[in-house]
């Protein structure tokens, strides 16, 4: 099934069939951290204003990966070069969202989505790839890890109490 997959940029026309792809995301981030994220929803439209600032800006682009007319996953990148007296001179392309439809997964289609946002990045001056996916998400991690992503630094977090739960001092 996946030979017969196309990819290409997505555009503005595409955006209801990314926010429903979306819901795959809000689903599972969802699930692990109800916290932090809002549940998938049939109300697509919710999560437009999100996905259009994907498509807009010479310095960001979205791919999507189709069978016939279904969009069946997409993936996010931006380029940009952090500016920092700390840091050196660096241009990054940082994927921000990779999503493919359950019963397509660890069949390439993320892999070839990877390949793509590489490529468009490096095109666009990028020389350093990077990513920030949650503990939980293990299958993305794998794939990340296959496509020789390395970890680099860990974000901790902490709930705090809520103030009025907070003892005094």
């Amino acid at each position: 099934m996946t030979d017969s997959i196309s990819y290409r940029r997505a555009t503005v026309d595409d955006i209801l069939k990314i926010c429903e792809l979306g819901q795959i995301l809000n689903a599972i981030h969802h699930q692990a951290r109800p916290d932090v994220y809002a549940n998938a929803t049939e109300e697509f439209a919710r999560d437009k204003p999100h996905w259009l600032t994907s498509l807009q800006g010479e310095d960001r682009a979205m791919f999507l990966a189709e069978h016939g007319s279904t969009a069946v996953g997409f993936i996010t990148v931006q380029v940009m070069q952090p500016t920092s007296p700390l840091l050196q001179p660096l241009t990054v392309g940082r994927i921000g969202s990779v999503a493919v439809l359950e019963r397509l997964r660890g069949r390439g289609v993320g892999s070839t989505l990877m390949k793509l946002a590489e490529k468009w990045a490096r095109k666009n001056g990028a020389n350093d790839m990077r990513l920030t996916v949650w503990a939980f998400n293990e299958q993305a991690v794998d794939l990340y890890q296959e496509l020789g992503y390395e970890l680099r630094a860990f974000e901790m977090g902490k709930q705090l109490p809520i103030a009025g739960d907070m003892p005094v001092a």
